[in-house]
C-alpha cells in the first residue's frame, strides 16, 4: 500500500527521531515521569517510581525528602537482577507510615527499608505477586499459585492463609470483570492491626473458555483464557475473614441477587464491600463483621439505567463517615453519610485521598478540565489547583503531591505542596515529543460538542484544502478532548502533519459532561456517537473552509473502530473511507460488565445488540475499509475482525484485513510495529482520499 501511485511526498517525522517510534519507544512518553506517589504518615517524605531516562523501561523504586529536596533510590533492578533486567518495578505497596515497601521483580519478593534505605529479597514460594505490608509493617501477604501467603517482615515464617480448593479457584485475586471494567484491582486487604485479612475467592469454573492462538507459530499450543462475554456466567466471588492460622470465615450477603463485588477494604471501622446487582441499576455498600461474616447495609444507589461506579468509592472518613456519591440535581455530587457536600454543576470525577476526615478528589465544570478539590471535615470544599488543565494528586497530613497536565506544555507537572513551605518539584526525566501540538478548541452545535481541530504546521490560509480525518475515540471509558497535551493527540497531530485536517471530537457518552450525557447511549452505544461525530464535521468545516468535505476518513481503535466501521457503513454520504482498529463486530464477543452496562442481557436485549452489531449491515459497504487486529489480543478478541471479514467477504464487499502476529490490545510497545502500523494508514488513507 505504501508504495501505491499518488501517495504524496514522504512522511514527515519518520524514522529515528520520528513520532511514530519516539511514542512506542518511550511508552506514549511517560517514562521517566514520576508516578505511583505515597506520602509518608508526617507528610515529610513521597514514595514514588520512575526510570532513569525518558527511553529507559526500567522503573526504579525513589523517596523524596521534603524538608531537603533530595531524592533516594531505593530500589534499582538493574543491580537487583545482575544487569538482566528489562522490565522494572510495575507497582509497590506500603505500610501505613511508609517505612516499609514490598514488590514483585522477576517473581521474586523484595522488601525495602525506606527510612534507613537497603532492599532485600525475602525467601517466598512460587511466581510472587501483588505483595502488600500489613499497616504496622511485621508481615507481608502477596499471592502465589491462586493461593494467598504470608510471611514475616524478616523472611522467618511464611504462612498458608488460603490455597485453591478446585482446578479454577484463586484467592487474593481480582477476577477479569472488576480489573477490565469495574476499576477494583485488589483481591486481599489487611485488617488494621494485622493479624486478619480480608481475601476474595476467586471461583472461574462457569466462566466460558477462550483460547488465544498465534498463527504465525503453528508449533504453539493456543493460550487458554477465562473470559465472561456478555450473557454469560461471571465468576463467582465470594469474601472471607481469614486468620494468619489458615480459619476463614465467609462474609455473607445476598449475593444471588449482587454478584458482582466492586470495591471492598478493611479500615478502622472493620470491614466494608461495595455489592452491584447484575443489570447493574442497584449498588449496596456493606458493613461486616469481622468476627461472624455478617452484613448490615450502609447505603443504597439505584437508578433506571445503571449506577455510575466512581474510582476511590466507598471510602470512610476517620470519624466514621461514608465518602461515596449520588447523581442528583443533574450533577455526579460527592456524598458524606448520604448528604451530598459539592454543589450542582460540579461534577465528581474521583476521589483521590481519605486521609484522616479530609477528601482528596477531582471535579469538573468544564468537561475538559479536571481539578482538584479538598474537603476538610466541616468546611465546604475548595478547589486547590488553579492553572487550567487536568489534574491529579495525593493527599496527605497535609502534604498534596500535585501532577499538573496543561495545554501549555507537553507531560505533567509533579509539585509537592506543604502549608507555609516552598513547593518541592519531583523532577520527571520524560522525553519532549518532537512533534508541536497546534490543536484549536471548539465547541460547536446545541449540543456543545467539544472538539479539537489540528492542521499542518505547514499549511496556510489560501493553501488547497485539506481532506478530514475524523480520529474519535468516542466511547465511554475516556476523553480525548482535554486541557492538556495528551500523549495519543501527538499521534493525531503526526496524521495531520502528513496533509490532514484531524478532528477529534467527544460526543454523547463520554466522561465529563453529568450522568444524563453518559447516558445517552445506554441501548445504543454507536448511534448518537455517530451522530455527534457527523454534526461537529460540518459545524467545524462551515468555519474552517481549509476542510474539504468531499475527502472524509475516520480512523479508530477499540470502540472507535468499531465506531469507524459503522461510520462508512451508515453514512457513506459523509465518509469515504476508513481505518478500523481492535474493534468488536458482535457486542457479544465482549465481557458482561461492561457491555450489559449499556445493552442490558442479550437475552432479555436481543435487539439492542443486533442494532449495534456490524455484521448486519456487512452487505452496505460501500467504501474503503481497512481493519486491523492484534492475533494476541485477549481484551477484545481477533474473532470480532475475523467475523467481520467473513461477511464482507460472502457479501462480496472488498475491503483489506491487516493481522498483527504477537500484538495484544495495544500496538504500542514495539517501535518497529507501530511506525509500520502508522505509515500503513497512512498509505490507506491517501490512496483512497487522493490525498
Amino acid at each position: 500500500m505504501i508504495g501505491m501511485p499518488g501517495n504524496g511526498p514522504a512522511p514527515r517525522s519518520v524514522g529515528a527521531d520520528g513520532l511514530p517510534r519516539q511514542f512506542a519507544r518511550t511508552r506514549r512518553f511517560s517514562l521517566g515521569d514520576p508516578s505511583a506517589f505515597t506520602v509518608s504518615a508526617d507528610g515529610a517524605s513521597v514514595v514514588f517510581l520512575r526510570s532513569r531516562g525518558g527511553d529507559d523501561p526500567v522503573a526504579c523504586l525513589w523517596a523524596l525528602d521534603l524538608d531537603s529536596g533530595a531524592e533516594r533510590l531505593l530500589a534499582d533492578p538493574v543491580d537487583l537482577l545482575g544487569g538482566t533486567a528489562t522490565a522494572g518495578i510495575s507497582a509497590y505497596a506500603t505500610d501505613d507510615a511508609a517505612g516499609v515497601a514490598a514488590f514483585a521483580l522477576a517473581g521474586r519478593l523484595w522488601v525495602v527499608d525506606v527510612a534507613k534505605g537497603g532492599v532485600r529479597e525475602l525467601p517466598a514460594t512460587g511466581d510472587v505477586r501483588d505483595p502488600r505490608p500489613d499497616p504496622a509493617g511485621r508481615r507481608i501477604a502477596y499471592v502465589s499459585g491462586g493461593a494467598l501467603r504470608v510471611t514475616e517482615i524478616d523472611g522467618s515464617e511464611q504462612r498458608v492463609i488460603a490455597e485453591p480448593d478446585g482446578p479454577e479457584v484463586r484467592f487474593g485475586v481480582a477476577e477479569h470483570a472488576a480489573a477490565e471494567s469495574m476499576g477494583r484491582t485488589r483481591g486481599h486487604w489487611w485488617s488494621p492491626d494485622g493479624d486478619r485479612l480480608l481475601v476474595a475467592r476467586v471461583d472461574e469454573s462457569a466462566v466460558a473458555l477462550w483460547h488465544v492462538a498465534d498463527p504465525s507459530d503453528p508449533a504453539r499450543p493456543p493460550r487458554a483464557v477465562r473470559y465472561p462475554a456478555a450473557g454469560t456466567a461471571n465468576a463467582e466471588v465470594t469474601l472471607w475473614i481469614a486468620g494468619l492460622d489458615g480459619t476463614r470465615t465467609e462474609v455473607r450477603w445476598d449475593r444471588a441477587a449482587f454478584e458482582y463485588v466492586t470495591a471492598a477494604g478493611w479500615d478502622a471501622h472493620g470491614p466494608y464491600l461495595a455489592v452491584q446487582s447484575r443489570d447493574q441499576r442497584t449498588v449496596r455498600v456493606l458493613a461486616a463483621d469481622p468476627d461472624s461474616g455478617r452484613s448490615g447495609l450502609l447505603a443504597e444507589q439505584r437508578d433506571a439505567h445503571w449506577v455510575q461506579l466512581v474510582g476511590g468509592t466507598p471510602a470512610r472518613t476517620a470519624a466514621g463517615a461514608l465518602v461515596a456519591h449520588a447523581d442528583v440535581d443533574g450533577t455526579r455530587r460527592l456524598t458524606l453519610d448520604g448528604v451530598p457536600v459539592t454543589p450542582p454543576g460540579l461534577h465528581l470525577r474521583e476521589v483521590l485521598s481519605v486521609a484522616g476526615d479530609d477528601i482528596l478528589f477531582s471535579a469538573s465544570t468544564d468537561p475538559a478540565e479536571r481539578h482538584l478539590w479538598l474537603q476538610g471535615a466541616g468546611d465546604r470544599p475548595r478547589r486547590v489547583s488553579i492553572e487550567p488543565g487536568v489534574h491529579a494528586g495525593v493527599w496527605r497530613a497535609g502534604t498534596l503531591v500535585h501532577v499538573a497536565r496543561t495545554s501549555t506544555r507537553p507531560g505533567a507537572t509533579t509539585t509537592a505542596v506543604r502549608s507555609g513551605r516552598p513547593a518541592v518539584t519531583i523532577t520527571s526525566l520524560a522525553e519532549r515529543p518532537v512533534l508541536t501540538l497546534r490543536a484549536i478548541a471548539l465547541t460547536t452545535t446545541d449540543r456543545e460538542l467539544r472538539s479539537h481541530l489540528l492542521l499542518p504546521s505547514w499549511h496556510r490560509p489560501g493553501d488547497p484544502k485539506l481532506p478530514v480525518l475524523v480520529d474519535p475515540y468516542a466511547g465511554p471509558a475516556l476523553q480525548r478532548v482535554t486541557a492538556d497535551q495528551a500523549p495519543m493527540t501527538f499521534v493525531s497531530q503526526w496524521f495531520a502533519e502528513q496533509g490532514f485536517a484531524v478532528l477529534i471530537t467527544d460526543g454523547r457518552g463520554t466522561p465529563g459532561r453529568g450522568p444524563a450525557w453518559e447516558r445517552e447511549v445506554h441501548g445504543d452505544i454507536f448511534g448518537p456517537p455517530l451522530d455527534d461525530q457527523v454534526a461537529a464535521l460540518h459545524a467545524v468545516a462551515a468555519r474552517h473552509p481549509d476542510l474539504d468535505l468531499s475527502r472524509v476518513a475516520i480512523r479508530g481503535w477499540s470502540f472507535s473502530g468499531t465506531l469507524a466501521v459503522m461510520a462508512v457503513l451508515r453514512r457513506p454520504d459523509v465518509f469515504h473511507a476508513a481505518v478500523a482498529g481492535a474493534g468488536t463486530s458482535d457486542q457479544r464477543l465482549y465481557d458482561t460488565h461492561w457491555r450489559e452496562r449499556f445493552l442490558g442481557h442479550p437475552n432479555r436485549h436481543p435487539d439492542r445488540y443486533e442494532a449495534c452489531s456490524t455484521l448486519p449491515e456487512a452487505p452496505r459497504l460501500t467504501r474503503p475499509l481497512l481493519l486491523i487486529h492484534g492475533l494476541a489480543d485477549d481484551n477484545v478478541f481477533a474473532a470480532g475482525t475475523l467475523r467481520l471479514s467473513a461477511a464482507l467477504l460472502a457479501a462480496g464487499r472488498p475491503h483489506e484485513v491487516l493481522p498483527l502476529s504477537g500484538t495484544a490490545h495495544s500496538p504500542t510497545s514495539d517501535p518497529d510495529v507501530f511506525e509500520g502500523l502508522l505509515l500503513h494508514q497512512l498509505g490507506f488513507l491517501r490512496w483512497h482520499l487522493q490525498a
